[in-house]
C-alpha cells in the first residue's frame, strides 16, 4: 500500500480503486481489503475510522490504536474534518459552482419511502469542460463530461454519488447511480473500467498534537481526474 503519511497514532494511504476497505459479508468472495493489507505491511493492527466506497480511489485514514480512532471518529461525526474528492460526471453543470442541498434517507439500499431523511450538502466546482467523441444517444454526435471538485459537508453513505445523480449529473462509471451504456462506452474509450472518483484531500486536526494535517493524493497521472 502507497502511504501518504504515518506516525505513531495514525497512517493515511493511496487506496487504489476497486479495493475494499475491510472485507465484508456483501463481498464474501473477496480475500484482498485495504485493512488487511495495510495491517500486514505495518505488522501492527490499524483501525478504519472513515468509509472509502469500493470504486473510489484516494485517501483513506486509518488509526494505530482504538483511542484514536475513537477520537478521529468523532471528528469525522461532528464534521470537523474538510474533504475534497475529484468526480468525472455526465454532462456540464450549468453554473461554474453551487450548493446541492438534498437530504438524504440513511439507507440507500432501501427504499426512500419511510426513512429518516438526514441533512446533506454538497459543494461542487466545475474545473474542466471536456467534450468526448462518444455517441451512445442517436440525437448526440458526442458525449460532454465535466471534471469536478466536490465537498460533502457531512458524511452520509454515497453522499456524492447519490448528490450528483439528483442534479442530472451522475459520476461516470457508477453502476447504481449512473447509465449504463454511458458507462460501457467510457470504459471502452479510456480503456479502464471504474468509478471515476477520487478522495484528494483530508484535511483536519491531528487528535493528538494539535497540528494541522492536510493529506493529499493526487491521481494517476494523465488519467482523466487531472486537469
Amino acid at each position: 500500500m502507497t502511504l501518504i503519511y504515518e506516525d505513531e497514532h495514525l497512517v493515511a494511504i493511496d487506496k487504489p480503486p476497486g479495493l475494499l476497505v475491510h472485507r465484508t459479508q456483501l463481498a464474501a468472495g473477496e480475500e484482498l481489503a485495504a485493512l488487511q493489507l495495510l495491517r500486514d505491511q505495518l505488522g501492527r493492527t490499524v483501525w478504519p475510522v472513515h468509509r472509502l466506497d469500493r470504486g473510489t480511489s484516494g485517501v483513506l485514514l486509518f488509526a494505530l490504536s482504538a483511542e484514536v480512532a475513537s477520537q478521529l471518529g468523532a471528528l469525522f461525526e461532528q464534521g470537523q474534518m474538510d474533504k475534497r474528492y475529484l468526480a468525472l460526471v455526465r454532462g456540464w453543470p450549468v453554473a461554474d459552482e453551487g450548493l446541492i442541498d438534498h437530504p438524504l434517507a440513511r439507507d440507500p439500499e432501501l427504499p426512500s419511502a419511510g426513512q429518516t431523511m438526514l441533512e446533506a450538502q454538497t459543494r461542487y466546482r466545475v474545473l474542466q469542460r471536456m467534450t468526448w467523441p462518444l455517441v451512445t444517444d442517436a440525437r448526440f454526435p458526442s458525449t460532454r463530461v465535466a471534471l469536478l471538485q466536490a465537498e460533502p459537508l457531512q458524511g452520509r453513505r454515497h453522499q456524492i454519488r447519490r448528490h450528483l445523480k439528483h442534479i442530472a449529473h451522475p459520476i461516470l462509471g457508477d453502476a447504481t447511480h449512473g447509465k449504463g451504456p454511458l458507462n460501457r462506452a467510457v470504459a471502452a474509450h479510456l480503456g479502464v473500467q471504474r468509478l471515476w472518483l477520487h478522495a484528494q484531500r483530508l484535511t483536519l486536526t491531528h487528535p493528538v498534537s494539535g497540528a494541522l494535517l492536510r493529506l493529499e493524493a493526487a491521481p494517476d497521472p494523465g488519467c482523466p481526474l487531472t486537469v
